[in-house]
Protein backbone atom coordinates (compact mmCIF):
# COMPACT_ATOMS: atom_id res chain seq x y z
CA UNK A 1 0.00 0.00 0.00
CA UNK A 2 1.23 3.70 -0.85
CA UNK A 3 1.40 6.21 1.51
CA UNK A 4 -0.39 9.21 0.24
CA UNK A 5 1.88 11.34 2.72
CA UNK A 6 5.59 10.85 2.84
CA UNK A 7 7.01 11.13 5.95
CA UNK A 8 10.57 13.02 5.79
CA UNK A 9 12.43 15.91 7.12
CA UNK A 10 9.96 18.18 6.50
CA UNK A 11 7.62 16.55 8.29
CA UNK A 12 9.68 16.69 11.30
CA UNK A 13 10.25 20.36 10.52
CA UNK A 14 6.41 20.76 10.60
CA UNK A 15 6.13 19.11 13.90
CA UNK A 16 8.62 20.96 15.71
CA UNK A 17 7.48 24.37 14.19
CA UNK A 18 4.10 23.09 15.60
CA UNK A 19 5.38 22.75 18.91
CA UNK A 20 7.57 25.79 19.04
CA UNK A 21 5.41 28.20 17.78
CA UNK A 22 2.97 28.86 20.41
CA UNK A 23 5.49 29.22 23.14
CA UNK A 24 6.17 32.53 20.23
CA UNK A 25 4.23 35.41 21.86
CA UNK A 26 5.03 38.03 19.33
CA UNK A 27 8.12 37.98 16.26
CA UNK A 28 10.73 39.20 18.29
CA UNK A 29 10.31 36.18 20.44
CA UNK A 30 10.42 34.02 17.06
CA UNK A 31 12.96 35.53 16.54
CA UNK A 32 14.72 34.81 19.50
CA UNK A 33 13.51 31.43 19.29
CA UNK A 34 15.62 30.62 15.46
CA UNK A 35 18.71 33.10 17.08
CA UNK A 36 18.99 30.74 19.84
CA UNK A 37 18.56 27.44 17.70
CA UNK A 38 21.34 28.77 15.46
CA UNK A 39 24.22 29.45 18.03
CA UNK A 40 23.21 26.06 19.48
CA UNK A 41 24.03 24.84 15.50
CA UNK A 42 26.65 26.92 15.49
CA UNK A 43 28.41 25.80 18.34
CA UNK A 44 28.21 21.83 17.41
CA UNK A 45 29.76 22.68 14.45
CA UNK A 46 32.63 24.44 16.16
CA UNK A 47 32.83 21.14 17.92
CA UNK A 48 32.69 19.14 15.12
CA UNK A 49 34.92 20.64 12.36
CA UNK A 50 37.89 18.97 13.22
CA UNK A 51 36.27 15.49 13.94
CA UNK A 52 35.69 15.40 17.22
CA UNK A 53 32.28 15.24 17.85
Amino acid sequence: MKRQFPLGPWAVLLAAALVALPGCNTIAGAGKDVQSVGKAVEKTAEKCKDGKC
